[in-house]
């Protein structure tokens, strides 16, 4: 690249990149992702390196954030607050390690692990042990005077503990939680509101706000990282002077909340393994957690460090891979479920979230589209957490150019042409058509999948070879295929067709809710469909309840049970059940399930398990309570018993709590299989 080209690149990633600050640190607006921001700094870090000349003071690499606005009063921080040289393998830590094993003449030293928190930046001053001052980061030498605003937290203490110095300034991270950032888009949804886009800048929002009620009332936390400045002997004596392992302990026994999941580390496999920990339990932290600061213990070895640029060479951020990304919706597609259900989906320009490519994403509903006024042609946000399938979290309204599109459900079901419809009390359109090619084709997977006849060798290609062939035309042709059938498709080996044909006689003793929940009855998932097996025991018993008899079910309302009616009430549908039954497919619990449940130890109670369990998934812990002779429903009712709530639980453990229903956590829930309560003599 010629060197006036390379200019013209620096010169625009300058540009860029402050527009990109001004609207993460001012505006707490950003139109990027923070992997987005990462590398367009990191290649303007690298030209800069390989060209010295092009390396200028307003540079945003010699920056830590961005002006403070002119709306609050301005702070100059004692110390700078610098941000951090991110390494996004285990090859750039080990460089990084390199590089400060050389200026430190090889020495050997311990390395602080602790968790990135996706929050906002503050430094508190406190005199005599008496909080006096908050301010944001800003562009690293002056911030924000949010001074108000952060006394409102309740985990900023404002007094400390016997032991202060007579000034102390120490660094942290505010936040708001998962849990309460659900909590504010819930009542933004309940009013008709745009939801907020994630908790980063809602929290960073949060603290920017002119009227600290508005901060007090979002619940915000802090986790305090390090110190910033430290003068006098204090009240009780000085702080420590050796290592920043010792400084964390010291600024807890101050009252500061300095978080627990922090580590000494002696090794970087210690490092590393720590690192790989949290990558795959971070989703069950109740904040945000982006990567791993990893910092050198000792102070002294800090101080002789120093800094390049705008970031401390004594530490580095060790970066999750990117679960978001910005990238331009094409167009929205419709798939058409096994209930007729039209379910559209983003066509997207390709990007990579979490490693992988994605090119399709979820969109939910119509309603929920024009909720968060996403439209063809924006520039989106793109999630992908953990193994979910990833999903448009928002549109970026500031890249808007005019020619986006509204975009509107089609009239007419995009494969056999007939016409929508949608019940008022449903946010799906559907299409009623249920001979619709695709309609029965996921009916055929579901029917077929593990969690539900679970007939292991019938995947997706087989299903459709199978309609394609006119072989399968409703799901009771299942059970009245032969072999040699099977022996005649193309591909079709002798031992797959033997096993296929095993597990589908297999199939014909599932218990009764798998077989409920195979069948695709609208509305009735597997916990519907554990409830109709065990207060009805048969297929002939649901078919003939009414629909007051149904909602006699704790857990089962008005329109699931509409549903279930309505199936029974099709003349094609009991076609399909008698076949099943002439087959041998069997419609009712077996004895051994009926026997003896008054006498097992949860004979009689309601469970709801609710949020993210550590030591089992709420599926093994469903499968327990049953196996004990417990119900497992979807909802909490003044008849639920108990309700298991995990990480993250949500608006159940609220509901239980108004209801005055028992809440176990999960030590208390193990405690409980492990102990039951004794069943009364009478």
């Amino acid at each position: 690249m010629a060197e006036a080209a390379i200019e013209q690149r620096a010169g625009k990633l300058k540009k860029e990149l402050n527009f990109h600050n001004h609207r993460y640190y001012v505006l707490d607006d950003p139109v990027i992702t923070d992997h987005e921001y990462d590398l367009l700094i990191r290649e303007l870090r690298e030209l800069e390196n390989e060209y010295p000349q092009l390396q200028t003071a307003d540079s945003p690499t010699q920056r830590a954030g961005a002006a403070p606005s002119a709306a609050f009063s301005q702070v100059q921080h004692r110390r700078p607050m610098l941000s951090l040289a991110n390494a996004f393998d285990f090859d750039g830590l080990e460089q990084w390690r390199r590089r400060t094993r050389n200026l430190t003449d090889d020495a050997d030293f311990n390395l602080v692990c602790e968790l990135k928190i996706d929050g906002l930046a503050v430094t508190l001053a406190y005199e005599n042990g008496v909080f006096v001052q908050g301010a944001t980061r800003g562009d690293g030498m002056v911030g924000e005077d949010v001074t108000a605003n952060l006394r409102t937290i309740r985990t900023i203490p404002l007094s400390l503990l016997e032991g202060a110095p007579n000034l102390l300034e120490v660094r942290g991270e505010v936040y708001l939680p998962v849990e309460e950032f659900r909590r504010l888009n819930e009542e933004r949804a309940a009013r008709g509101e745009q939801l907020y886009a994630n908790p980063r800048n809602t929290g960073a929002g949060s603290i920017r706000q002119l009227d600290p009620k508005v901060t007090a009332s979002r619940n915000m936390e802090i986790w305090v990282y390090s110190m910033g400045d430290v003068e006098g002997d204090g009240i009780g004596g000085a702080g420590p002077q050796q290592s920043h392992w010792e400084a964390l302990g010291w600024l807890k026994d101050l009252g500061f909340r300095v978080n627990p999941n922090n580590r000494l580390c002696g090794t970087l496999d210690e490092v590393h393994d720590y690192y790989q920990y949290w990558l795959e339990q971070r989703h069950d932290l109740p904040y945000e957690a982006d990567g791993v600061v990893v910092k050198v213990d000792p102070l002294e070895m800090q101080e002789s460090l120093g800094i390049a640029g705008r970031e401390p060479r004594w530490a580095i951020a060790y970066k999750f891979p990117a679960e978001q990304a910005t990238t331009r919706l094409w167009q929205i597609g419709i798939n058409v479920g096994r209930t007729g259900s039209l379910n559209p989906y983003a066509i997207l320009e390709p990007v990579v979230v979490s490693g992988a490519t994605v090119r399709n994403a979820s969109l939910h509903n119509e309603e929920d589209i024009h909720r968060k006024d996403i439209r063809i042609g924006d520039w989106v946000v793109i999630e992908r957490a953990g193994d979910v399938i990833p999903h448009v979290v928002a549109p970026v309204a500031a890249r808007r150019t005019g020619e986006e599109q509204v975009f509107h459900m089609p009239e007419r079901c995009p494969v056999c042409e007939t016409a929508v419809i949608k019940a008022d009390d449903d946010a799906m359109h559907r299409c009623p058509n249920a001979l619709c090619p695709v309609q029965f084709f996921e009916l055929l997977k579901h029917f077929v999948s593990k969690g539900a006849a679970n007939i292991d060798g019938l995947g997706e290609q087989w299903c459709r070879t199978l309609i394609e062939n006119g072989l399968v035309s409703d799901v009771a042709d299942l059970y009245y295929l032969r072999k040699d059938q099977l022996l005649e498709l193309e591909r079709m080996g002798d031992k797959l067709a033997t096993k296929i044909m095993a597990n589908i006689e297999a199939s014909k003793s599932r218990p009764l809710a798998r077989l409920l929940f195979a069948l695709g009855i609208l509305h009735v998932g597997s916990e519907v469909a554990e409830l109709l097996a065990q207060n009805f025991n048969s297929v002939d018993a649901i078919s003939r309840a009414s629909e007051e008899e149904l909602t006699g079910v704790p857990g089962i309302g008005p329109k699931i049970a509409e549903s279930i009616a309505a199936y029974f009430q099709d003349s094609a549908n009991r076609q399909v059940i008698a076949r099943l039954q002439g087959s041998g497919v069997r419609l009712d619990q077996e004895p051994a399930e009926l026997a003896g449940d008054g006498d097992a130890p949860f004979a009689g109670l309601t469970f709801v398990v609710t949020g993210t369990l550590a030591t089992l998934s709420r599926s093994e812990a469903g499968s327990r309570i049953k196996a004990m002779g417990g119900k497992v429903t979807a909802s909490v009712t003044r008849n639920t018993d108990y309700v298991v709530v995990g990480a993250s639980p949500g608006s159940k453990a609220a509901t239980a709590e108004r209801l005055g229903t028992p809440v176990l956590d999960e030590g208390a829930f193990l405690q409980l299989l492990e102990s039951p309560p004794a069943r009364s003599a009478g």
